[in-house]
């Protein structure tokens, strides 16, 4: 099944892989603690995800490098963004003003998401797998997964 993994980087990393039909599957956070840590893991990761086309991150440097450096060696194609790609297209103006407010909104965006997703509920919600959420819906809208933002998901 072809999908789509989107990274919110840190050591802290925010995870979330959508299908084909543009929907969450699942969203977790992880803590690796170091980079050595981090760059094991990503290779279990990605066993895991044979299906595996497109990778998003949202970030840069050396915890970047790491990810891409995976993906290419299984051929898998690399979006790199920035948080204002995914802020700019689903909150307000208002909403982004400070970073608080921004991940407080993301969180309310992403809870819709999973919703309309039928994916698992949380019982809390980390502000890195919330914007991983939303930055693996902006990815699903750039590769034509979906081809609109009102999917049941509501108006943002």
């Amino acid at each position: 099944m072809t999908s789509l993994l989107a990274v919110d980087l840190g050591l802290r990393t925010g995870l979330a892989l959508y299908g084909q039909d543009g929907r969450l599957q699942w969203y977790r956070s992880h803590n690796f603690g170091t980079a050595a840590r981090l760059r094991r893991a990503v290779r279990g990761l990605l066993d895991e995800l044979p299906g595996l086309t497109w990778l998003v991150l949202e970030g840069g440097g050396h915890l970047a490098d790491i990810w891409k450096r995976e993906a290419e060696r299984r051929h898998i194609r690399v979006r790199q963004i920035s948080a204002e790609a995914w802020r700019q297209l689903f909150l307000l103006p208002r909403q982004q003003r400070r970073g608080s407010q921004a991940k407080s909104s993301a969180g309310d965006v992403a809870k819709r998401v999973i919703a309309w997703s039928h994916a698992r509920r949380p019982t809390s919600l980390r502000d890195d797998a919330a914007e991983a959420i939303l930055i693996g819906l902006w990815g699903a809208l750039e590769v034509g997964w979906l081809t609109g933002l009102d999917h049941g998901i509501g108006h943002f």
